[in-house]
Formats: C-alpha cells, structure tokens, sequence
C-alpha cells in the first residue's frame, strides 16, 4: 500500500493505545501544556473494548496523576478489606497465612476495578482538557522519515480479501508527530516493529509471559464478600506449569475469577484455557459459584519478564509505555500503576524536548526515569521472583523468592540478578517427550467449552477483511508443529482460533480469526515463530463490557 495517497495530520503527539499508559500519557501532556497537540488512537469500539485485567489497582500512579481522582468520580469504588493465599490440592487447600508475606505483598490501600471502566473514566479527563481520542481506528503500519519514526497510518477499512485495495477500499490517513508514543499493550504488532527495527532488546533478556484468562461470575449474594482478594497456586497445574488463580469480589453480587499460566511450559499438550475450566471445579470454588451465572469471558497475555527484560524504551521519534514494555510486577500481580507512571514520565521528557525545540529525537530522560525511579525501583525489588519460579518449580520459589523481596526491601539481593534465558517460544519440547493431558468435559455449569465462552466476549470480525493473523510459512504448521509439537496451536489459543481439519484426505491448518480476543498468545508462544498477529480493521476484535 506504498503508492496510496492519504492525507495527512500533523501533532505534536500521536498516542497509539487507548489503555492507562496512553491516556495517563496525553492526560499529563495537557496538564504540562494546554495548547499541545494531542491525539489517542484506539483500535477498539470505544476506549475499555479491548482492556483486560485482574484488577486490583494500587492507586498510586492515579494520585499522581489525577490527585483530586476520588472528587473527579474515579471508578474505585471497592477497596481491598481481605487478602486470602491458598494453596491448592485437588481436594482441598492450604491457607498461606499473610505474616511471612514481604509488606509489598500487602493491598491495604488497594482497589478492586474493572480497568475498562478505569480507562473510560480516564478518556473523559482527558477530552476534558483537550485530547483528540479516536476509537476505532486501528493503527495498521509506522511511518518513518530516514531513521526517525514520524507517525502511523490510521483508518484503512475494507481490504480485499488477499489485502488488495478493492473498490470499497477507505486508504485511512497518517497522523505525524513531533513524538510518537506506542501504548499497544503487549506484544504490540508496531511496538514489536520497533524493537526489532531498532534492535532495542539487544543487552535485556527475552521477554517472558502468561497468558491470563478471566470470567465475571454474578454469584449468590449469601456468599459475597465485597473487598475480598484470593489468589491461589499449585492444583491443577501442579508441576505442569507456573501460573495460579484470583477471585475478587467487586460490588453488585459480582466476583472476577481468573488464571494465569505462564508460557513458558514444556508439555505442548497442555491446554492452558482447559486447565482454567478445571479450576473452578475445585470444591473451594464450585461452593462460591454454585448458583451463579457467568456473565463475560476474556483472555490476554501478561508481560512477565519483569526489570531485566524491559527492553531499550526509546528509538529516534518514538516511545514505548507500559506493557509495550513490560512493566508487570509478578508477585504482586500488577502493572496497571507502572502503566500510568510510565506514561507521565514520557508525556514529561516530551513536553521538556518541544519546549525547547526539539522532535524525532531519543526522549532519553524518559528511559533514565524508568529505570530508576518509581516503576525501576518498584521492579527491581522483585526481579528473581519469575526466574526462580522458572528454574527450580513453585515450592522452592515460594521461599527464596520471598527472602529475596524481603532482603531487597532493604536495598540488596542475595542472588543478583538471575537470568531467564530461553524465550517462551523455545521453551517448548517434542510432543514425544511428554504424556497427554486427559482433560474433563465441561459441564456447562461451572465450565464452558471455548466457543461458547469466547460468545460470552462479544467478539466481532468483518469476515471479508484480510485475516490478521499471518503465517510466515504456510506449510509449517502441518509439516514441522503438527508431528513434532501435537501442533501446540489447537490447545494454547483460548479462543478456538486454531484447528486441525482434514479435507480431501489431508490434514489442513485452519485460521479461524473471526474468535481472535487479540490476546496474542499465538504470536508469543508458537514453537516455529511462524504466526504473525497483526491489527485487523478498527472496531472489531472483543467488546469487554466490564473487564
């Protein structure tokens, strides 16, 4: 699409992302300067469509931002009054009492949120002072000018279906910027153009993941605890993987639960969305949902890698925020706070480059924010706790991660600073080497199959757009993943994207993008590297009501 002519647009800042980094980003650059420029594109519906997490939100980077945020009607309306750590067997737990937990552990003080209503509330401060938001508008491809980033293209609808340009075909627009700010969430298709192109993450190690899957169930109000935060570990996933549980209890009779398994597991049979189904089989959490309903369903990938796998932050025009960088602290299970610190930190070394004169340049004084103020201090002190957990299983990390959070709250590490080595990706072994995973049939009760969840998503794709998920070598899935890996894809996508058919006697690899939740997992852990996710048009992928 090089030859088409489109119109342009010109900012000071082009945002790309309307999640907490992007918006805390053009928020502060208003609050800096009321005449700058701003503009937010977001990919999804309306801004909140596509975000997804826990949450339990440490307000702290909302104070900063936005300090009068209560009076301004935030949507906290549930603070953390009980934090519960279990540990599970397939019968029973184990309750982990809290007084060995290091104080950052603690959620006194905490929230218990939807970030999609977080981030809505967020757009209105922000058009209140200024910012241009588009929803919408799915940013499809950079624009550089020699070296420098200066914009992206915006707003391209009705590809053919090969990704021609038909006749119906809106060519979308560049939007340029003095800076260009990527808050893509992770595993950002142009944040993940950008490390490569600039070879950002030369130096850090490989990122690591999860992927988290979450259900909003409306319960029996006899058994709602309103404030209540339970995480919980081992069963079912036990020595098969690294992950564990959270139920929160929000207002309205309604509790989050969700499951995290970290991506780095070996077994490709493992079925990662089936294993969340099993969960809520546990008689601890059949009881609390006995006689309740599951109202929305969700996936998405977690940045995991934590301090030393943020990449360099900067390249000649551009930034990159929040999980585009991965600033997830695992243990606490939180990144939204670090999102919003991040975005005014780069909305500040913007601000200071244009007044005095500058564009396309390093914003340097963002990245030496970063990494050592708020967010670097914040991740450092738990930057063992993923490595030991990956190397030497939960129990031990149980320990020697604890006693390295506690001695880091003293300002030193017993262990340095550990490695993570392989990717996810790489992580994955032969099929042959590893036993198949009998899972149960859900029982359309307190388990689902995938499709009829991922209806629970509200989940949309014009179906004659090009697909957005692209394979670098059409042939691998069936000659390389399928006899080597089981072909890992059919059971590591939580929406039914991926299937095995066989059609004329052959076995064929089908793609079906119309289920994607834009989670990316796809693109993280295929053991070939071979899947490319993409954006599709605007407006369509998930429409998360309360996520």
């Amino acid at each position: 699409m090089s030859e088409v002519v489109r119109e342009t647009m010109e900012y000071d800042v082009v945002i790309v992302g309307a999640g907490p980094a992007g918006l805390s980003a053009a928020i502060r650059l208003k609050q800096l300067d009321a005449d700058l420029q701003v503009v937010v594109l977001e990919k999804g519906s309306e801004v909140g469509a596509h975000i997804l997490s826990g949450a339990v939100l440490d307000p702290c980077g909302l104070d900063a931002l936005i300090p009068d945020w209560k009076e301004k009607g935030a949507p906290l309306n549930v603070p953390v009054k009980e934090d519960n750590f279990y540990m599970l067997g397939e019968a029973g737990e184990i309750r982990i009492p809290n007084f060995p937990m290091p104080p950052l552990m603690n959620n006194h003080g905490n929230y218990i949120v939807s970030m999609g209503n977080v981030t809505r509330w967020m757009a209105e401060q922000a058009e209140a002072l200024g910012v241009e938001i588009f929803p919408g508008m799915a940013c499809s491809e950079l624009v550089y000018e020699g070296e420098r980033l200066k914009g992206v293209v915006a707003g391209v609808f009705g590809l053919e279906a090969d990704g021609s340009i038909g006749e119906n075909t809106e060519p979308g627009m560049e939007l340029h910027g003095k800076y260009v700010f990527l808050s893509e969430g992770v595993r950002g298709s142009l944040s993940k153009e950008v490390i490569e192109k600039y070879n950002l993450a030369e130096g850090h190690e490989p990122q690591k993941f999860g992927l988290g899957m979450k259900e909003i169930w409306e319960i029996d109000p006899a058994k709602h605890k309103e404030g209540s935060v339970t995480h919980t570990m081992g069963w079912p996933l036990n020595g098969n993987a690294g992950g564990g549980s959270f139920i929160y209890h929000l207002e309205n009779n309604q509790v989050y639960v969700g499951f995290v398994v970290h991506l780095n597991y070996k077994n490709p049979h493992l079925y990662p969305y089936m294993e969340f189904q099993r969960f809520k089989h546990h008689p601890m959490v059949a009881e609390l949902l006995k006689g309740g309903k599951r109202v929305a369903y969700g996936a998405r990938a977690i940045s995991e890698g934590g301090y030393q796998s943020m990449p360099k932050m900067v390249a000649p025009g551009v930034a990159l925020l929040g999980c585009s960088v991965g600033m997830v602290n695992v243990p606490r299970i939180k990144g939204n706070h670090n999102a919003m610190l991040s975005g005014m930190a780069a909305a500040e070394a913007a601000h200071e480059a244009i007044k005095s004169g500058r564009e396309g340049d390093e914003l340097t004084a963002y990245e030496t924010e970063v990494r050592t103020g708020a967010i670097g201090k914040d991740l450092k002190k738990v930057r063992n706790v993923k490595p030991m957990w990956s190397k030497w299983g939960l129990l031990p990390s149980l320990v020697l991660g604890g006693l390295d959070m506690w001695t880091n709250t003293f300002g030193f590490s017993l262990f340095g600073t550990l490695k993570h080595g392989k990717n996810d990706a790489d992580s994955t072994e032969p099929a042959a080497a590893h036993k198949e995973i009998s899972y149960p049939k859900p029982d359309g009760t307190l388990s689902f199959d995938r499709l009829t969840n991922v209806s629970f998503s509200m989940t949309n794709h014009e179906e004659s757009q090009p697909a957005h998920l692209h394979l670098k070598d059409a042939s691998l899935p069936i000659s390389v993943n399928l006899p080597k890996y089981a072909e890992p894809a059919q059971r590591y996508c939580p929406a039914g994207v991926y299937e095995i058919v066989e059609k004329e006697g052959e076995q064929q690899f089908v793609i079906n993008f119309q289920n994607c939740v834009h989670c990316k997992t796809c693109d993280i852990k295929d053991p070939s590297q071979n899947i490319n996710w993409t954006t599709p048009q605007g407006g369509d992928g998930p429409n998360y009501p309360n996520m």
